[in-house]
């Protein structure tokens, strides 16, 4: 790999897929040994380059020759450019680039809904601004995913219910109505947050159930599966509660729910 050398990558050090991703261009070689910075530990001279709030939703790349910072996916693009200059060109090209700054732009903005950290509560917390056009769509994005899952799911359980896609994003849209009536009064400013966590919790089950759908198991073993993956989702929701600093009431809510969908 060709390393680009004297820049700095300013990560969210809370963000486990920030870490990642910018752990590996170090172990690449794509950014030298110093070639990062965690957010809530920024050094004099990159504090005072960087917009500290556009930082919060771009990914900042302080480029220490010319004393400029790139932000968001151009940041990525530069680094992976830098070793695959072919990648960058075509990712680059119009369509491409305004697909991948979309998609950029769903995670940046939901990243602490999808991986939340208990310390996002702190004044120095990178916690991305909100973005109720890109919670929309992560919303709309897990319930159109979880409907198509379920409805192949349900019909593996053989409890008289067909394949219907229909049905399950209907429950799924229920599920939001009913948390946002029951509990708007109690999150009030934190709605959003709760909600995008909910989703994250109906998107982890999701993916468990994934796995079964190919493989021809027993009725037994897919609702007793069923009950496991639900109970996962239980813990889960429960422990983003606590994160969100809220008491009980919103899983109690959440499993009287799913208690009358079951």
């Amino acid at each position: 790999m060709k390393t680009l050398q004297n820049h700095t990558l300013i990560y969210d050090n809370e963000c486990p897929m920030c870490n990642i991703y910018s752990k590996g261009f170090i172990k690449t070689g794509m950014l030298d040994e110093s070639g990062r910075e965690a957010f809530t530990e920024l050094s004099f001279e990159n504090k005072n380059l960087i917009d500290f709030n556009r930082a919060k939703n771009e990914i900042a790349l302080v480029d220490h020759n010319k004393n400029r910072v790139i932000y968001g996916l151009d940041s990525l693009l530069l680094i992976i450019g830098n070793s695959f200059p072919t990648l960058e060109k075509i990712a680059r090209i119009k369509p491409l680039r305004w697909f991948f700054k979309k998609l950029y732009s769903f995670v940046s903005y939901n990243r602490k809904q999808i991986i939340p950290s208990e310390k996002d509560q702190t004044e120095e917390a990178c916690v991305p601004d909100f973005n109720l056009k890109y919670r929309l769509a992560y919303i709309a994005f897990v319930m159109f995913f979880s409907a198509f899952i379920l409805s192949v799911f349900s019909s593996k359980l053989e409890l008289g219910l067909n394949q219907n896609f229909g049905r399950e994003l209907i429950i799924c849209l229920s599920q939001i109505a009913w948390q946002i009536i029951f509990l708007k009064s109690y999150l009030k400013d934190k709605i959003w947050d709760y909600l995008g966590n909910m989703m994250t919790v109906s998107l982890i089950g999701t993916l468990l159930l994934v796995p079964v759908l190919f493989i021809n198991l027993t009725v037994v073993f897919n609702l007793i599966y069923f009950g496991i993956v639900v109970f996962i989702m239980f813990l889960e929701h429960i422990r983003r509660c606590k994160i969100l600093k809220l008491s009980f009431l919103p899983t109690v809510s959440w499993m009287i729910f799913q208690n009358n969908k079951l």
